[in-house]
């Protein structure tokens, strides 16, 4: 029975009378095809932390065999001293190269923003060289330059090329990420501290620090990220009796020996990389909760 129009009285043509194509089964597909999509990522994505999760409670030493619960490999983590020192070593370096990469990228950051245009074109030029260079490529090129200056410093190789190798690499993150945030700030902030007699590094401190803190913090987090997840660059930087635990994992792996209690450290990483991550968007959410009221 043909529908009627409650004005005129007369039958509503349908959407083909119209010339139009009904495309609801076309838009089911797309969505389920989306869906599937964002399955198989979130799969590949987090079904090797799983793996590693569940392989931290294995009480036998093979992946190939699951034996008992335990969780003796996370006792182990404190137990076996090459692990426990190649962690200490790899905190270390981060937090020393984070610190020096932070102090020497905002300041840098603060310059390039007072910069003229040509000359903040040519330093970010320069700032995002490393970032395009594959990782290998910087880990050689370091690794000859400290080379060169070992007839200088013959005991240079070890914690000194590795610390100066991260904070080389992480130094751009930190400038990219304080570099957006400059450019928010208020431009007559400065001034109107100068102004009232304010020296230009008490300026610094007191006016834009607190105006860029966010930029300051993202930088620092990404640059002890990318710091303590290095092994390339790490590889060809180093020296004899000083491992990061990514080198020394690689080692273990070549000599076949590789503990479990890897697999417990990752995943103490990466469940407490979590929760500070929930903790902070509860936070944010929290805040702009306050801000709407």
């Amino acid at each position: 029975m043909e529908k009627l129009s409650p004005i005129s009285n007369k039958p509503i043509a349908t959407m083909k009378e119209y010339g139009y194509k009904d495309h609801t089964t076309l838009k089911k597909i797309l969505k389920l095809l989306g869906l599937i999509t964002v399955i198989m990522v979130a799969v590949m994505l987090y079904l090797s932390i799983f793996i590693i999760f569940i392989y931290s409670f294995n009480s036998n030493k093979s992946v190939n065999e699951f034996g008992e619960f335990t969780l003796k490999w996370y006792k182990e983590i404190f137990k076996h001293r090459m692990l426990r020192n190649s962690i200490i070593n790899t905190f270390i370096v981060s937090i020393i190269a984070t610190i020096c990469s932070v102090i020497l990228g905002t300041l840098i950051a603060i310059g390039i923003h007072f910069s003229s245009k040509k000359r903040k074109r040519l330093i970010m030029l320069l700032n995002n060289i490393p970032l395009l260079n594959a990782d290998i490529v910087t880990g050689i090129s370091l690794m000859l330059i400290f080379s060169i200056l070992l007839k200088i410093f013959p005991y240079i190789f070890g914690f000194p090329t590795l610390l100066i190798a991260h904070v080389y690499f992480t130094l751009p993150y930190v400038i990219l990420n304080v570099l957006p945030k400059l450019k928010k700030m208020d431009p007559n902030l400065i001034d109107a501290a100068l102004d009232l007699g304010v020296k230009p590094i008490k300026a610094i401190w007191k006016v834009v620090l607190p105006a860029i803190k966010s930029g300051v913090l993202s930088g620092a987090l990404m640059a002890f990220t990318m710091s303590f997840d290095d092994f390339v660059i790490s590889y060809f930087t180093t020296g004899n009796g000083f491992d990061n635990l990514s080198i020394w994992i690689y080692g273990s792996i070549g000599r076949k020996d590789l503990t479990p209690a890897v697999y417990a450290f990752n995943s103490i990483v990466i469940f407490g990389a979590m929760a500070i991550l929930l903790a902070v968007n509860a936070l944010k959410i929290k805040n702009e909760k306050k801000r709407e009221k």
